[in-house]
């Protein structure tokens, strides 16, 4: 029986690349999946974009690519990544240049149709009831979810590596096991449950290895510091194993499964995709050895003919500062601090939409708790959402002015102002979006 192995390379566009690397030199997989965007990701590719037409992919394709194509090469494992983010062709563009460079013969693959821009405006947005059309020049993206078919298609054309910008992240996986498989039809919706339920549990990398799954002293896992990214031992049927290489760290078990199944979930039953409206209700699993978890019981019905739509929009600015108190005293230190900065902010009162004053270490995330001791150590934190830039920049520059200008013994400012790009959205009908393959490398 023809077992297909899939392994993770990120789960996030910011995730280490080491154990990207391992899975690459093991020469033990068909596939390596880098899920690389975040809803937000695309829409600030998209501000990259607007800046330098050749940029707007993800910032470490080029690290991740010259770190695993000459293993990958090598093992015949082929690449799918949507770490073209706004830009896929320029991505796959830059990725056949980079193959040439190490001397390596790569077809890649651009996955295009995302980007509906030019026909989001009439939609409405669900957070506000309202069209597109009325955020007016705040518009920066609109990107649509498009499923496995895009990817299917390069693969049968022969690409090596497939570059994709907004694809659901398990499509990323499905994708892979249609082709290899010769499934008839994505119409057949019990194995394309499945498979979304494999590619969802292997979507977020480290979390079904143990890693997000970490609780010391409640939930023990072992040497996270080289914690392994998961594989998928995939059967022609749609049933798998989710395991991880031999001697990396970390732990695969029933119950990292099931917290990275529950993950993003609101009706187990009805998971919307693009490809079909999964099913995870009757989900098994069951361990078969040490960090191996065969998966099972995955369903679907067919897709809505509705795609979600990314609608990204320029929403101000965010302007942060930090300080750190210690020492007896620190806490009415750093409240006297906070006090300071409102006060000394007020000029801005009408460009400030929400503020926040917070003590780490006492209030940041949880209400302090009067009855626990006062903490030796404290760190200020004022952070606003503005209209304009300048108020921004103010709330940063008056933190950092507490070094002589507040309370005594303030140390470790840091500050930070970057443009909001807010999120909202939309639905497109399937029929609108369609989906084009650009092939680099091809033969003649």
């Amino acid at each position: 029986m023809k077992i297909l192995r899939i392994g993770t390379g990120a789960g996030f566009s910011g995730d280490r690349i080491g154990p990207a690397v391992d899975l690459a030199r093991s020469g033990k997989l068909d596939y390596l999946v880098f899920e690389c965007l975040a809803e937000r990701t695309i829409a600030l590719a998209q501000l990259d974009r607007l800046g330098d037409p050749a940029a707007g992919y993800d910032r470490r394709l080029e690290q991740r690519m010259r770190a695993v194509l000459p293993d990958c090469h090598r093992a015949g494992t082929r690449i799918i990544t949507n770490m073209g983010a706004a830009n896929p062709l320029e991505a796959a563009r830059r990725t056949a240049e980079i193959a040439a460079e190490l001397g390596l013969t790569l077809r890649v693959a651009a996955v295009l149709g995302d980007d509906v821009l030019d026909r989001i405006g009439p939609c409405v947005l669900e957070e506000t009831g309202r069209p597109a059309s009325d955020l007016g020049d705040r518009l920066v993206s609109a990107n649509a979810y498009l499923g496995a078919e895009g990817i299917v298609e390069a693969l049968a054309r022969g690409a090596d590596i497939v570059i994709c910008g907004r694809v659901a992240d398990p499509s990323l996986f499905v994708a892979p096991m249609i082709h290899a498989f010769g499934w008839p039809s994505i119409e057949d919706h019990r194995l394309i449950g499945q498979a979304t339920v494999i590619g969802h549990l292997m979507e977020c990398g480290a979390q079904v290895t143990g890693g997000y799954f970490a609780d010391p002293g409640v939930k023990d896992v072992p040497d996270l510091a080289t914690v392994g990214f998961p594989i998928a031992e995939v059967s022609q049927d749609g049933t798998a194993v989710i395991t991880k290489l031999p001697g990396s760290g970390g732990l695969v078990s029933r119950a990292t499964c099931i917290e990275q199944l529950l993950y993003e979930l609101h009706d187990p039953a009805r998971y919307f995709q693009p490809d079909v409206v999964a099913d995870f209700s009757g989900v098994d699993f069951s361990e078969t050895g040490p960090n191996r978890v065969a998966v099972s019981g995955g369903a679907g019905a067919p897709a809505t003919g509705r795609l979600k739509v990314s609608v990204g929009a320029r929403d101000g600015w965010i302007g942060q500062g930090e300080i750190s108190y210690a020492g007896p005293g620190a806490v009415a230190r750093a409240r006297l601090a906070g006090e300071i900065t409102t006060e000394r902010l007020a000029p801005f009162a009408n460009l400030i939409e929400d503020m926040r004053v917070d003590i780490i270490g006492l209030n940041a995330i949880l209400p302090a708790d009067p009855s626990a001791p006062e903490p030796r150590e404290v760190r200020l934190r004022v952070a606003a959402r503005c209209t304009e830039i300048e108020a921004a920049r103010a709330i940063a520059d008056e933190v950092e002015g507490l070094y002589l200008n507040g309370p005594a013994g303030g140390g470790g400012v840091a500050t930070m102002v970057r443009e909001v790009i807010g999120i909202r959205s939309a639905y497109l009908p399937r029929a609108e979006v369609e989906t084009h393959v650009h092939m680099f490398g091809e033969p003649a």
